[in-house]
């Protein structure tokens, strides 16, 4: 019997094995060589500027968890969320499955500090909608203030590139109207979304454009160092490649982001700037990810477990 779930791995599958033909179409016009040279010509100030925007997307990420929080009616101090958010994105980042294993950091994370396992669905559930939301504003914002010039990214016309990027605003604009207005849970078949107090979605908008923004600045410190690419064009490129990523569930979105990007932006020195990158935003949380979550665990272990309140006194 075929089951919804036989289905969705077949698709994991088949966006895997997309996946892998990409990346050997697009790394395979390219020597080592090109691709170390390109690596080493990066300069350390631009490696510098780059890593810094990288701190501010992971601290944009612990906005994401700290607005999940108050949405699933337990507010807790930064301190706590920033630790659970950084943990569990810079694995799930690498992992894969991003509402899976980082998930499943977060429930480790949030249980012990009085979530439910309701409550740890919904902050989860309210940071994919953050994610969603920062890139689709991103990419109304990218192709609207690009004014057109940059249709040649998706092969789309001047006005076809600008109805588009329209046609993205309309998403965190139809958010907020629903938040806004509806006061009750939308329910369509068996999923259930209550939709955020007003101020709560456009903090999500706000800070999920700024988080995409800082990954794109990112990226685009790093190929200055080796072309001359304007910040808009490395932002629609990163939108587009990133969705493809999160569709593959790849893990780290490896081969897939760098594959897209370079679909739309072919050099060798763009490969150098990508493979730099992913050694910034993917690895290096990574080391300081494992240790945290490894400490933590030593560390909750060591707490004697919570007093169970005794029957009221008679």
């Amino acid at each position: 019997m075929i089951t919804w779930r036989r289905v969705f791995q077949l698709l994991i599958v088949i966006a895997i094995g997309v996946a892998v033909l990409l990346v050997y179409r697009s790394l395979g016009r390219y020597s080592i060589e090109e691709i170390e040279e390109s690596v080493m010509a990066i300069g350390r100030h631009r490696l510098g500027f780059a890593f810094a925007f990288v701190i501010a997307s992971y601290i944009c990420l612990t906005g994401f968890d700290w607005l999940a929080v108050r949405y699933a009616g337990k507010p807790l101090a930064y301190r706590r969320t920033a630790v659970a958010s950084f943990t569990s994105l810079s694995i799930g980042h690498n992992v894969g499955m991003a509402a899976l294993s980082s998930g499943a950091v977060r429930y480790r994370f949030y249980s012990r500090w009085g979530l439910t396992g309701e409550q740890v669905a919904k902050v989860i559930v309210f940071c994919g909608f953050t994610v969603g939301l920062g890139l689709v504003t991103l990419a109304g914002v990218a192709l609207l203030a690009s004014r057109g010039e940059g249709g040649n990214l998706l092969d789309l016309s001047g006005p076809m590139t600008l109805l588009l990027g329209a046609t993205c605003w309309l998403v965190p604009l139809g958010y907020v109207v629903i938040c806004w207005h509806v006061k009750r849970p939308i329910v369509l078949h068996r999923w259930r979304f209550d939709p955020p107090p007003l101020r709560l979605a456009v903090a999500q908008i706000i800070i999920g454009t700024l988080n995409f923004a800082c990954v794109a600045g990112c990226i685009h410190q790093l190929m200055l160092a080796l072309s001359d690419v304007d910040y808009l064009t490395v932002a629609t490129a990163y939108v587009t490649a990133n969705i493809a990523a999160l569709i593959s569930h790849v893990p780290g979105g490896l081969g897939v982001l760098e594959a897209t990007i370079l679909g739309i932006l072919p050099s060798s020195a763009s490969i150098g700037a990508l493979v730099v990158f992913r050694v910034l935003y993917f690895f290096v949380p990574l080391l300081v990810g494992v240790p945290t979550l490894i400490a933590s665990e030593a560390y909750f272990r060591r707490q004697p477990p919570p007093a169970t309140s005794g029957p009221p006194a008679g």
